[in-house]
């Protein structure tokens, strides 16, 4: 078996996979005042963030190519690839997932997966880097699915937001709980919910007391075993260590990481906003 992986640019790779020969990453453009940009060719993070202040409308993502996708399936054919496990955001947050799965049939040469991750992210970039140890370790691509299928069932991710008109405007978040947490000055705590959508999982009052509950909701959802903790933020990294040092007082230090939204993710989330996402390890 010659196993390849494929992601998004709205994964976070961990380092050790990130130019990895067997990992490939479909673009997901960013449009920026009616250009399109794609993080990591001709725009980085700074570039996005000054691109994002002299803006008059919020940013716009749109979905990784299908072409592409078709394009790279039969390059990967070509090149002696056996099997295919794709790993892209959530299909709750885009159309991306439920468009790809006719393509398992177009490319009977290839064993293709297509599992919705339900996630985006350090969580979507961990089950990626999983999925490459198991790979490794010389599992059956039967094995693997499933094996990555059962993490994804445990992944979680819970978000504050600065401003929650970005996931509205977007269409990731109702229009009522934007209203409701606008105006009475709740700091709603946002879940990536079983279908992989954003929902509000609970109201709190100030952001010191939501990046608290953040803890402790951590907390309850590791207790049941081993896990890759991330600290995501967008430019919020005194909010990131604040909740870095919660969690190190809670006895899991040596499972957390601090990292960055990228440009993608950022565009709905807004800037200030801090999230945790945890993965199960292998």
């Amino acid at each position: 078996m010659k196993l390849a992986l494929i992601t998004d640019t709205s994964a976070y790779l961990p380092e050790a996979i990130e130019n990895h020969e067997d990992v490939y990453v479909l673009d997901i453009p960013i449009i920026i005042d009616g250009k399109t940009y794609i993080e990591g060719q001709n725009l980085t993070l700074d570039q996005y963030y000054d691109k994002l202040a002299a803006s008059k409308e919020l940013p716009k993502t749109s979905q990784p190519s299908l072409a592409e996708l078709d394009d790279l399936l039969c390059q990967l054919e070509k090149e002696g690839y056996t099997h295919v496990l794709g790993l892209f955001i959530a299909a709750g947050i885009s159309g991306f997932w439920q468009n790809i799965q006719f393509l398992i049939e177009e490319h009977p040469n290839l064993t293709i997966a297509f599992p919705d991750t339900k996630i985006t992210s350090a969580p979507q970039g961990n089950l990626v880097r999983n999925a490459l140890m198991c790979s490794r370790e010389g599992m059956d691509f039967d094995v693997i699915v499933n094996k990555i299928q059962s993490q994804i069932e445990k992944i979680e991710g819970f978000i504050v937001v600065n401003d929650l008109n970005h996931l509205v405007k977007g269409g990731r978040l109702s229009n009522g709980s934007a209203i409701i947490g606008n105006l009475l000055s709740i700091k709603p705590v946002l879940h990536f919910n079983e279908e992989g959508k954003i929902v509000v999982y609970e109201k709190v009052r100030t952001e010191k007391k939501a990046l608290k509950r953040l803890a402790e909701i951590v907390k309850e959802m590791t207790a049941d075993g081993e896990y890759d903790i991330a600290i995501i933020h967008s430019r919020a990294q005194d909010k990131a260590e604040q909740l870095y040092n919660l969690l190190a007082k809670a006895g899991l230090k040596d499972d957390l990481e601090i990292v960055s939204f990228g440009g993608v993710i950022e565009t709905h989330l807004g800037e200030g906003a801090v999230a945790f996402g945890i993965t199960p390890k292998n």
